[in-house]
């Protein structure tokens, strides 16, 4: 017989611990009663890019599994959300360089295409929101968010009347929510005044308060080719590096009345996600951008990752920072996932 003492540890033998955080992740049962971050289709925004045209749709190379739709197509893509139980769809328009001048006067065009696009998607949905971008740059020669001026500086005064037509035009066609996009100072509260004055106390703002000049949506000026013709965005984009900026510019748009606030990217800026939760009293929106959404495509093209998986952890974790709501085009994705 052997005579050693020190054998492998039985199945009953046990160490006294009056603690033991395990239990609480022995059971599926357990586990989903007691999880702190929920995650639904109803926390989900599709991004939509439109085109013109009819029964067109043109894939973007650099973000697979999306592409520019003419209206007709946009309005069976948002039909598909509304009944998979996402919140709502975001429009951003492609549009013709012939149309683009240095005014961005096509954005103010009653009857130009996201006017179009927003009329369309609400006759044909009941239960979704219909959020429109404000900003120059899709209109814009310059390609920039604000008016360019001949020395090649950004002009915030000059750019503020301009998105107030833009964002009542909008609201004319039947946006729910305007959401300016262009980190102009004082647009939130110019805006809402121009709205209020046209009979639009109903429609909301949601305020890009803290919208990063960030390396990362780089597939996005691909899918609607609104990169700057000249300079870069970091006059009015905030830099990375800045935390403090956050909770000032999420504060000043609160008081200008802002309804919604979102930051963007997202991913990379989750504690600025949580920084701007505890400090404002508004519902926080963030931007999963089109650069995190094509990485895990990539990745997952390659093999390397588990593209279902990783979306769903991404957003959760969105979730879990203080996110009310995620803009992300895994959208229909993970709402098929959830269901």
């Amino acid at each position: 017989t052997s005579s050693h003492t020190m054998d492998a540890p039985h199945a009953s033998a046990t160490i006294n611990l009056s603690v033991r955080p395990r239990r609480n992740r022995r059971l599926a049962c357990i586990r989903d009663a007691v999880r702190d971050t929920s995650l639904g289709p109803q926390h989900l925004v599709l991004p939509l890019f439109v085109q013109p045209g009819t029964r067109r749709s043109t894939s973007i190379p650099s973000m697979p599994g999306c592409a520019r739709l003419s209206i007709d197509l946009a309005v069976a893509k948002a039909q598909e959300a509304e009944a998979a139980g996402i919140c709502g769809v975001a429009i951003f328009p492609c549009v013709e360089d012939a149309k683009k001048c240095k005014f961005a006067e096509e954005g103010a065009n009653d009857d130009g295409l996201m006017q179009q696009s927003v009329r369309a998607i609400k006759a044909a949905t009941s239960n979704l929101l219909v959020i429109t971008d404000v900003a120059m740059d899709p209109y814009s020669s310059d390609g920039h968010d604000g008016f360019v001026t001949e020395a090649g500086e950004i002009c915030n005064d000059t750019t503020l009347p301009i998105l107030c037509k833009m964002a009542v035009s909008q609201a004319r066609a039947g946006a729910d929510m305007v959401a300016p996009s262009d980190m102009m100072d004082g647009r939130v509260g110019a805006i809402r005044a121009a709205l209020d004055a046209a009979g639009f106390t109903h429609v909301s703002i949601l305020s890009y308060s803290t919208k990063y000049c960030s390396a990362f949506y780089g597939p996005f000026r691909h899918a609607l080719d609104s990169a700057p013709r000249g300079g870069d965005k970091k006059t009015y984009q905030m830099d990375p590096g800045n935390r403090i900026e956050a909770i000032r510019e999420s504060l000043l748009d609160q008081q200008e009345g802002a309804d919604w606030l979102m930051v963007k990217p997202g991913l990379p800026y989750l504690d600025i996600v949580r920084e701007v939760r505890d400090r404002v009293h508004l519902p926080i929106a963030v931007y999963h951008v089109s650069g995190e959404y094509s990485m895990l495509r990539a990745a997952a093209k390659e093999g390397w990752i588990d593209y279902n998986a990783c979306l769903i952890e991404a957003l959760t974790c969105f979730r879990r920072a203080g996110a009310n709501v995620i803009f992300t085009y895994g959208a229909l994705d993970a709402a098929a996932l959830l269901k």
